[in-house]
């Protein structure tokens, strides 16, 4: 046997062992591959395919409408100090916005929305903002039932709405969102509060001069503070879209203004996915 056909059989050998070491969870939390970027990367596929409970599942990243409409979304709270600045300019514009909250959050600062989400929908963001694409169907299930459990004690209601932490969707995903009926809502717009940190005013006039009938918005009320570029730029964000004939109204409200069967023509462009959520 040649040197050279030795050399080749050894790296093979050595391939095929880092592969299945780099399978084992132990080594791909070491390797980080247990963590999908926020951008792009693997998904868990749709296991279980008999617990398909339709044909089609709906994504909504806008409402394809001719009305006037615009939709507000917060993710991950409620949380000491940005929820209740966010709640104070929404109540100052009499202004309907969509909380995606973390069930956990609300557990732990229930008191922050209590009494102050009558206009307002509320949707689920999972338990703890762990990315569902790394899990099985009944993980996510359980995930998805604790967050509900937690939105019906503490607010009353029974979401119908839901959003996947980072925007990530996996297979399994999508079926344990359609087996309890939910919206999968993502986004066509969003902050980007890095690029604007030093000129809140720019945020708001970016919000302002790039929305589209049945644009999407996506912010975000607990994180770091950053979030004041968007929270002090609110107010102008609410009056210019108002100023340019737009109604600002919740997510649920928004999707029933969609038309029955979207075309693929004259689309909305979707705007780039920033690196939050």
């Amino acid at each position: 046997m040649s040197r050279r056909a030795v050399l080749g059989g050894a790296l093979l050998g050595a391939a095929g062992v880092a592969t299945g070491v780099a399978g084992a969870p132990l080594v791909r939390g070491w390797l980080g591959l247990d963590r999908l970027p926020v951008s792009g990367g693997y998904a868990a596929a749709a296991d279980h395919l008999e617990a398909v409970a339709n044909p089609a599942v709906s994504v909504h990243y806008y409402a394809q409408t001719a009305e006037p409409v615009v939709a507000f979304t917060f993710d991950d709270g409620p949380a000491p100090h940005w929820t209740p600045m966010v709640l104070d300019e929404l109540d100052k514009a009499q202004v309907p916005a969509t909380f995606f909250m973390v069930g956990r959050n609300l557990s732990e600062h229930a008191e922050l929305v209590r009494g102050r989400l009558a206009r307002h929908d509320v949707g689920s963001h999972s338990w703890q903002h762990d990315d569902l694409a790394t899990k099985d169907l009944a993980q996510i299930g359980d995930d998805l039932d604790r967050t509900q459990s937690a939105i019906r004690q503490y607010t009353g209601r029974t979401a119908t709405l839901f959003r996947p932490p980072y925007g990530h969707l996996g297979g399994s995903t999508l079926l344990a969102a359609d087996q309890r009926g939910y919206d999968i809502v993502l986004w066509s717009m969003e902050m980007h509060e890095n690029t604007y940190r030093n000129d809140p005013a720019g945020q708001a006039r970016y919000i302002v001069e790039s929305a589209r009938p049945g644009s999407i918005i996506l912010a975000h009320d607990a994180g770091g503070d950053q979030r004041l570029v968007t929270i002090r730029g609110l107010a102008a964000m609410f009056d210019g879209l108002r100023r340019r004939g737009f109604r600002l109204v919740t997510v649920s409200e928004l999707l029933s203004t969609a038309a029955a069967k979207p075309s693929t023509s004259g689309q909305m462009p979707v705007r780039a996915v920033g690196p939050s959520r």
